[in-house]
């Protein structure tokens, strides 16, 4: 049993491991088998889906009776499945892509057709916010997003799904590619998949900062996740000669606008194999089709 598993549910998680151990205990008694896992900084009290119910029906009544000391988080928090797979493909058809666009005897073309320039994204040709989150500089440029993508879009699918998680990202992403053209001068130019990064991170931020729970938390600690998010941005988002540090940010904010309508999609559709896979279907189409428009164009 494990917090990736979308067969169980989160029936209780908190700071303090006493409070978790505790009600551990109540469940215990009830003889309702359950597991205690410990992950970024929280601990989790976590039962199968189909004794949940029970579950937070034990914990309620003791909880009538028994207050715990610690403020705590009751409501249900889901974990979806698809994650892995999905940032398997991303990095498999990321390098894929960089395959074929990075020998130097086609790189220029490749760029050329497919690269987002914002003085072309403005004139109509709005498949490049896509298509440029394909095309890398260089081998250690690919590289870097191939790892970095695939630790916060798996981060990102646990929250969503992995087809909607990515379908989501990759939205984000052109949108971010978008923001970018349209503040920049016309020959500005990006290629790179760091915006999409970027993205997730934000569609991670704006999924924290729902409020799934009834807390009495500080105004410091229920915005804590966006400062985190900023805070990355800036370590990770700028340095560099070849960094475009507008599409990080408009990347990010993409991230967080998608990612706060992703965070409100209904359980049912996220839990469904069927919507998940449309949905990774749907996130792979877009990009064939602005390729397709992009080589149509030559």
């Amino acid at each position: 049993m494990n917090l990736d598993d979308s067969h169980h549910e989160i029936v209780f998680r908190s700071h303090h491991r006493g409070a978790c151990m505790e009600l551990r205990l109540v469940l215990e008694s009830a003889e309702i088998t359950n597991q205690v896992s410990h992950q970024a900084g929280e601990w989790f009290l976590i039962v199968a889906e189909s004794d949940a119910t029970a579950a937070f029906a034990e914990l309620a009544a003791y909880r009538k009776d028994n207050p715990l000391k610690q403020p705590i988080r009751t409501e249900r928090v889901r974990v979806y499945g698809g994650a892995i797979a999905g940032a398997f493909i991303y990095a498999a058809l990321l390098i894929a892509f960089g395959r074929v666009t990075l020998p130097e005897s086609s790189q220029e073309t490749w760029n050329a057709i497919g690269r987002m320039n914002s003085g072309q994204v403005m004139d109509g040709q709005v498949w490049r916010i896509v298509t440029a989150l394909t095309l890398h500089a260089d081998a250690e440029h690919l590289m870097s997003n191939v790892a970095f993508g695939s630790v916060f879009g798996l981060m990102a699918g646990r929250i969503l799904g992995g087809g909607v998680g990515w379908l989501t990202i990759l939205l984000a992403g052109a949108i971010g590619n978008g923001l970018n053209a349209l503040m920049r001068e016309p020959d500005h130019s990006s290629i790179g998949a760091s915006t999409a990064v970027f993205a997730a991170i934000g569609v991670m931020v704006a999924h924290a900062l729902h409020p799934r729970f009834a807390t009495a938390d500080r105004l410091l600690k229920r915005w804590s996740p966006l400062i985190g998010g900023v805070l990355l941005l800036a370590m990770i988002g700028v340095g560099g000669e070849r960094t475009d540090v507008g599409a990080h940010v408009t990347g990010f904010v993409g991230g967080v606008m998608l990612g706060w309508l992703a965070a409100r999609l209904p359980h049912h559709w996220l839990t469904n194999n069927r919507v998940q896979v449309l949905a990774g279907v749907a996130a792979i189409a877009i990009v064939a089709v602005a390729w397709a428009i992009a080589i149509g164009t030559v």
